[in-house]
Protein backbone atom coordinates (compact mmCIF):
# COMPACT_ATOMS: atom_id res chain seq x y z
CA UNK A 1 0.00 0.00 0.00
CA UNK A 2 1.24 3.49 -0.89
CA UNK A 3 0.68 6.36 1.07
CA UNK A 4 -0.89 9.20 0.22
CA UNK A 5 0.42 13.11 0.27
CA UNK A 6 -1.24 13.55 3.44
CA UNK A 7 0.71 10.55 5.38
CA UNK A 8 -2.81 8.61 5.15
CA UNK A 9 -2.81 4.99 3.56
CA UNK A 10 -4.88 3.83 1.06
CA UNK A 11 -6.92 0.94 1.16
CA UNK A 12 -7.27 -1.10 -1.55
CA UNK A 13 -11.02 -0.57 -3.61
CA UNK A 14 -13.35 -3.86 -3.22
CA UNK A 15 -13.25 -5.35 0.00
CA UNK A 16 -16.55 -3.29 1.28
CA UNK A 17 -19.21 -6.04 2.08
CA UNK A 18 -16.93 -8.76 2.97
CA UNK A 19 -17.19 -8.55 7.01
CA UNK A 20 -21.28 -8.58 6.07
CA UNK A 21 -20.72 -11.67 3.88
CA UNK A 22 -19.30 -13.16 6.62
CA UNK A 23 -21.45 -12.53 9.36
CA UNK A 24 -24.25 -14.30 7.08
CA UNK A 25 -22.24 -17.26 6.70
CA UNK A 26 -21.68 -17.35 10.17
CA UNK A 27 -24.92 -16.76 11.17
CA UNK A 28 -26.69 -19.81 8.63
CA UNK A 29 -24.06 -21.88 10.10
CA UNK A 30 -25.22 -21.22 13.20
CA UNK A 31 -29.17 -21.73 12.36
CA UNK A 32 -28.44 -24.73 10.60
CA UNK A 33 -26.23 -26.19 13.80
CA UNK A 34 -29.24 -25.22 15.54
CA UNK A 35 -31.62 -27.07 13.40
CA UNK A 36 -30.14 -30.34 13.26
CA UNK A 37 -29.12 -30.32 17.22
CA UNK A 38 -32.87 -29.62 17.82
CA UNK A 39 -33.98 -32.21 15.25
CA UNK A 40 -31.26 -34.89 16.91
CA UNK A 41 -33.00 -34.01 20.61
CA UNK A 42 -36.29 -34.45 19.16
CA UNK A 43 -35.39 -38.17 18.30
CA UNK A 44 -33.63 -38.61 21.48
CA UNK A 45 -36.82 -37.45 23.09
CA UNK A 46 -38.67 -40.14 21.27
CA UNK A 47 -37.19 -43.13 21.96
CA UNK A 48 -37.01 -42.26 25.12
CA UNK A 49 -41.16 -42.15 25.30
CA UNK A 50 -40.78 -45.11 23.47
CA UNK A 51 -38.71 -47.02 26.05
CA UNK A 52 -40.70 -45.56 28.83
CA UNK A 53 -43.99 -46.52 26.89
CA UNK A 54 -42.92 -50.45 26.21
CA UNK A 55 -41.82 -50.92 29.80
CA UNK A 56 -45.07 -49.24 31.41
CA UNK A 57 -47.10 -51.89 28.42
CA UNK A 58 -44.86 -54.91 29.26
CA UNK A 59 -45.89 -54.51 32.73
CA UNK A 60 -49.32 -53.87 32.89
CA UNK A 61 -49.47 -57.17 30.50
CA UNK A 62 -47.61 -59.42 32.65
CA UNK A 63 -50.13 -57.92 35.84
CA UNK A 64 -53.01 -59.07 33.12
CA UNK A 65 -51.34 -62.20 31.61
CA UNK A 66 -53.34 -64.35 33.91
CA UNK A 67 -56.68 -63.15 32.48
CA UNK A 68 -55.80 -64.03 29.26
CA UNK A 69 -54.02 -62.81 25.86
CA UNK A 70 -56.15 -60.75 24.40
CA UNK A 71 -56.55 -59.07 27.57
CA UNK A 72 -53.45 -58.40 28.26
CA UNK A 73 -52.32 -57.37 25.40
CA UNK A 74 -55.44 -54.88 25.15
CA UNK A 75 -54.24 -53.19 28.79
CA UNK A 76 -50.82 -53.06 27.40
CA UNK A 77 -52.10 -51.23 24.13
CA UNK A 78 -54.61 -48.97 26.11
CA UNK A 79 -51.88 -47.32 28.18
CA UNK A 80 -49.33 -47.28 25.34
CA UNK A 81 -51.96 -44.99 23.91
CA UNK A 82 -52.32 -42.90 27.33
CA UNK A 83 -48.49 -42.18 27.42
CA UNK A 84 -48.40 -41.35 23.55
CA UNK A 85 -47.50 -43.82 21.94
CA UNK A 86 -48.57 -47.13 19.75
CA UNK A 87 -48.28 -51.11 20.69
CA UNK A 88 -47.21 -52.56 17.11
CA UNK A 89 -46.19 -56.01 18.62
CA UNK A 90 -47.74 -57.59 21.83
CA UNK A 91 -46.74 -61.50 22.09
CA UNK A 92 -47.71 -63.67 25.24
CA UNK A 93 -45.36 -66.74 25.50
CA UNK A 94 -47.16 -68.23 28.82
CA UNK A 95 -46.55 -65.54 31.64
CA UNK A 96 -44.26 -64.10 29.72
CA UNK A 97 -44.87 -60.83 27.71
CA UNK A 98 -43.31 -59.21 24.92
CA UNK A 99 -44.04 -55.54 23.83
CA UNK A 100 -42.99 -53.16 20.76
CA UNK A 101 -43.75 -49.28 21.43
CA UNK A 102 -43.45 -46.78 18.94
CA UNK A 103 -43.28 -43.26 19.04
CA UNK A 104 -43.21 -40.67 16.06
CA UNK A 105 -40.59 -37.71 16.89
CA UNK A 106 -41.71 -34.05 15.95
CA UNK A 107 -41.59 -32.12 13.87
CA UNK A 108 -40.15 -32.54 10.00
CA UNK A 109 -38.11 -36.37 11.37
CA UNK A 110 -41.72 -37.65 12.03
CA UNK A 111 -42.38 -38.17 8.58
CA UNK A 112 -39.18 -40.49 8.12
CA UNK A 113 -40.05 -43.30 10.41
CA UNK A 114 -41.02 -44.24 14.07
CA UNK A 115 -38.97 -44.72 17.29
CA UNK A 116 -39.10 -47.94 18.22
CA UNK A 117 -38.91 -50.01 21.37
CA UNK A 118 -39.25 -53.62 22.53
CA UNK A 119 -39.72 -54.18 26.47
CA UNK A 120 -40.81 -57.32 28.08
CA UNK A 121 -42.26 -58.50 31.48
CA UNK A 122 -42.89 -61.46 33.51
CA UNK A 123 -41.57 -63.71 36.34
CA UNK A 124 -37.81 -64.24 36.95
CA UNK A 125 -36.52 -68.04 36.93
CA UNK A 126 -35.51 -69.26 40.09
CA UNK A 127 -31.50 -70.01 40.60
CA UNK A 128 -31.22 -73.78 40.88
CA UNK A 129 -34.62 -74.80 41.00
Amino acid sequence: MRSAPSGRVRRPRGDGGTATAMVLGLAAVLVLCGTVTTALASVAVARQRAASAADLSALAAAAAVLDGPATACGRASALAAEVGARLSSCRVDGDRVEVVADVRPAGALGRLGTASVRAAAGPVPRAGG
